[in-house]
């Protein structure tokens, strides 16, 4: 999606972890467990605690790879999934920002449980969609 704010207004959102709860929809009760304030580099780890069906689940992630104003990416150390990658990138578009989310997720019993998996994944993002949109404005509001 394109956001209404340069690319460094943009990406010092996303590098303050204490945001992603402002970008989690109410019924996950996202909440962060890994004392504030956190400094995002290579190799930091967050907890978080979410609830999914009504279940408490912990979820562990590693950033694995951050180039400022440009991506990063977490992976899943722990959490409600076998498999789980997500890549944030970053493009100066005019006056404002796209923000791609690039998001690779292998779900337990897959073969079972894929559909129901990916239709939280795809409620999870559109709510950050229209949540960016309402903290930043937006131009556009695709969702991939």
């Amino acid at each position: 999606m394109l956001v209404a704010a340069p690319l460094d207004e943009t990406f010092a959102f996303f590098s303050d972890a204490s945001n992603l709860q402002r970008l989690a929809p109410p019924w996950l009760r996202f909440s962060i467990r890994t004392a504030l304030p956190i400094v995002m580099r290579a190799g930091t780890e967050l907890e978080y605690r979410i609830r999914l069906y009504g279940l408490p689940i912990r979820w562990v992630t590693r950033i694995d790879l951050w180039e400022p104003t440009v991506r990063f990416v977490d992976s899943q150390l722990a959490g409600p999934l076998l498999f789980w990658r997500h890549q944030h990138r970053f493009e100066s578009v005019g006056d404002g920002t796209r923000v791609i989310d690039d998001v690779e997720y292998v779900p337990h019993a897959a073969w079972m449980t894929r559909r129901f998996v990916q239709r939280d994944v795809e409620r999870i993002f559109q709510y950050r969609h229209e949540a960016l949109r309402q903290i930043f404005g937006a131009n556009n509001s695709s969702f991939d």
